[in-house]
């Protein structure tokens, strides 16, 4: 019997997100409307059937550095639990971005499916 483990299937199906994938999914998550962060992380992980989870480690300097580019705004309010959380919107600025992220995207999921399922060439 072999005494390596395999990971767990929800391990297994985790996807690392990229800088730039997290900023759209952000972005994106905010044309829904204003959100605090953990309603964000929720909306990801909810929006994706529960494969794309974004920790806190990641969520709260990719806002910052959001906010700090002009794409975000954020003003302190009261939650629907009474407790005091920073809501984030997006900026007319940060639309014109997430557009911009929407056609890189696409860019991107052609070309990689071009590698992965290449034209046959004729003789």
């Amino acid at each position: 019997m072999s005494t390596h483990r395999m990971p767990s299937e929800k391990y297994q199906n985790r996807i690392e997100l990229l800088q730039g994938t997290l900023d759209m999914l952000i972005l994106q998550t905010l044309q829904w409307g204003p959100q605090h962060g953990y309603g964000i992380a929720n909306a990801i992980r909810c929006n994706s059937g529960d494969l794309l989870r974004v920790e806190t480690g990641s969520l709260y300097p990719a806002l910052h550095r959001l906010e700090k580019q002009g794409w975000l705004k954020s003003e302190w309010k009261q939650t629907e639990a009474g407790q005091r959380a920073k809501f984030y919107r997006v900026t007319p600025a940060g639309k014109k971005q997430l557009v911009s992220e929407r056609d890189r995207w696409a860019q991107l999921v052609g070309a990689i499916a071009g590698v992965l399922n290449p034209a046959t060439s004729e003789e």
